[in-house]
């Protein structure tokens, strides 16, 4: 009985073990459930459906891949906020992080009376202590702002390069601002006028390496045109202009597209400062309409004075016609005055004044005057505007001369100044100048001049013709035309030196002067002043005194203002000899001094390539030649 009573006391306990075990194992199952589904939900509430989540027990693991260890931690947090965060086991990874790239790097300078300014990124590796000794060389006492930062990344091949055109550039640049960056260099600047802005721009994309991109953006300020002058003129020649100023750009286009409707070939119109009225355009487009009409003459727009001459031959009718269409079409602010020409005598022979000017600069006046003080005068003027060694006087004095021959001679002069060389004839009726100019504006310079001194009214004919080759820019030589030159005048006067020492022998002084010459024309260029030897003494020896000797040539160029910031002096010892230097006449060819072009290696491709072809063509020309003659 007892056993029976124990057995059932123990099969009671293990009942109730059984019946506990199963419950705790629903309650830990009904967490794991609840906890891997709550933070499941929360992380896929906050997009990171990358996340995998099991709960085994009271504890909560996380796996999968983060992108970044931001959003890893991210997700910790948010299992965190869902169970306790002591329960959350971390098995993510990250994913792998590409190398930080290399920053962009850039400068800025800015340059103007005050002083220069520079701020940006450059690499660790740019030798900054350079670079501000470079900017303080340039700004002067004026002061450098320094607001350089740096990186400390890998350079960009052609950053070097950039920066150092940028620092020679800046130098002939009193008012710009220069942006680098490692294959652009952007340049926006100021000059005082047209022809410096086109010498800058020239000697500027000579200087520019290779593989970097130039981006100019240069002004120069609009001349003052007085008085505001417009003169075009319709001949059995052709219709062109003598003069042509407009205030705007859209003014000029619509005037220079009626001087080509009148047949005027390739027109050009100065934009400029001083226009009398805004309806400048309208006023000049009705006066070349007008003139065209008429088949002949010239029309003068002086300020707000026109004068229409209208050809001999033209039907009176139609001059009254056109001109009062032309009263009746102009702005109010115009004043016009009308003439028909008539024929004249050929024979008859008007009293005249006449100056001629050479191309060497020489000057003949020859014809009639008032009297002895205006004779004077015109010679004085020409001396001072010539030089005194260059004017020759052939005038005459007498009595029956227009009251203001005086000043219509004065002011054909002056205007013959403004040529390189041609002429001018001054007569009661008229003022004709002829000539050529290196200025493509001395044509409007001059009209603007005439109407202005000789009155409204006055009638005068201006032909200038541009030559490029005569302009002080456009006809610079090219830095091949300059190496050239220097060449000849090394050739033909040998660079001497006193023996064994570096100082330039007298008798070499004025070779010096002449290359001093070419140099101040050829403008800025990468120039290596190059010293040789013989081959007699130390190979170290030969080396210094070689270097020294480049050294002297250069400081001699310093000495007569050339300007040497692109130019280096190396010496290359008894390398590359020109001739046996086992005899004396060899010895003193070696013993000698070079100029020669630093050439990009882009200009050296050209270059070869050149070469190349000129070799192919020549061997071309060559076999058919052969070929040629063996057929004959």
């Amino acid at each position: 009985m007892r056993l029976s009573s124990m057995l059932t006391i123990f099969l009671t306990f293990a009942a109730a073990a059984v019946v506990a075990l199963v419950a705790a194992s629903f309650s830990v199952q009904l967490i794991e459930d609840s906890s891997e589904i709550g933070v499941r939900d929360a992380l896929d509430e906050k997009g990171m459906t990358w996340a995998e989540v099991e709960a085994n027990g009271l504890q909560v693991s996380l796996s999968g891949i983060a992108p970044t260890e931001a959003v890893r931690f991210s997700a910790l947090t948010t299992a965190g906020s869902v169970v306790d965060a002591a329960r959350v086991i971390d098995d993510m990874g990250v994913a792998a992080q590409e190398a930080l790239a290399a920053p962009k790097f850039s400068a800025e300078i800015l340059r103007n009376e005050s002083g220069l300014s520079v701020i940006g990124l450059i690499p660790t590796s740019t030798d900054r202590t350079y670079v501000i000794s470079r900017f303080i060389s340039i700004a002067g006492t004026k002061g450098v702002t320094d607001l350089l930062e740096t990186a400390d990344y890998p350079a960009p091949e052609t950053w070097e390069s950039a920066l150092e055109f940028a620092l020679s550039a800046m130098s002939s640049l009193p008012r710009a601002k220069v942006s680098i960056e490692a294959e652009r260099v952007a340049i926006t600047a100021i000059t005082n006028t047209a022809q410096e802005k086109a010498r800058l721009e020239q000697n500027l994309r000579r200087m520019v390496p290779a593989r970097i991109n130039l981006v100019l953006d240069i002004s120069a300020p609009r001349p003052v045109i007085t008085p505001f002058t417009t003169r075009f003129q319709i001949t059995p020649e052709g219709a062109s202009f003598d003069a042509c100023s407009a205030d705007t750009a859209d003014a000029s286009e619509r005037i220079l597209a009626a001087a080509r409707a009148a047949g005027a070939q390739n027109p050009r119109c100065i934009v400029g400062l001083g226009v009398p009225t805004p309806r400048w355009a309208d006023a000049v487009t009705a006066s070349i309409s007008a003139l065209t009409k008429l088949g002949g003459g010239s029309i003068t727009i002086a300020d707000a004075d026109i004068t229409l001459v209208a050809a001999p031959g033209t039907e009176q009718s139609d001059f009254d016609t056109v001109v009062g269409e032309l009263e009746n079409t102009l702005p109010p602010v115009f004043a016009l005055q009308s003439k028909l020409q008539r024929e004249t005598d050929p024979n008859a022979g008007p009293p005249e004044f006449n100056a001629s000017l050479s191309p060497e600069g020489r000057v003949q006046l020859r014809g009639r005057v008032n009297d002895d003080a205006l004779r004077e005068l015109t010679t004085s003027f020409a001396k001072a505007r010539f030089g005194s060694d260059r004017v020759q006087t052939s005038t005459r004095v007498v009595d029956d001369l227009p009251p203001d021959w005086a000043t219509r001679v004065l002011a054909g002069l002056e205007g013959l100044g403004q040529l390189s060389n041609g002429s001018v004839t001054v007569t009661p009726d008229s003022v004709q100048l002829t000539g050529n100019t290196g200025n493509p504006d001395a044509s409007t310079t001059i009209a603007s001049m005439l109407a202005g001194k000789l009155g409204e009214g006055a009638a005068f004919d201006v032909n200038v013709t541009y030559q490029k080759q005569l302009d002080p820019v456009l006809g610079l030589p090219t830095p091949d035309e300059c190496e050239a030159e220097i060449g000849a005048v090394v050739a033909a006067g040998k660079i001497n030196f006193e023996p064994g020492s570096a100082t330039i022998d007298a008798s070499a002084l004025g070779t010096m002067d002449s290359i001093a010459t070419i140099l101040k024309r050829c403008g800025e260029l990468n120039l290596e002043i190059q010293g040789y030897t013989d081959s007699q003494g130390g190979g170290e020896m030969n080396l210094a005194l070689s270097q020294s000797r480049a050294e002297s040539v250069l400081n001699e160029l310093r000495a007569r203002r050339v300007v040497t910031g692109s130019f280096k002096a190396v010496g290359y010892g008894e390398e590359s000899p020109v001739a046996d230097n086992g005899t004396e006449a060899g010895r003193e060819a070696n013993r000698r001094i070079e100029f020669r072009l630093v050439r990009s290696a882009a200009e050296s491709e050209q270059d070869e390539t050149a070469l190349e072809n000129a070799a192919e063509n020549g061997d071309t020309a060559s076999d058919a030649s052969t070929e040629e003659s063996v057929t004959e």
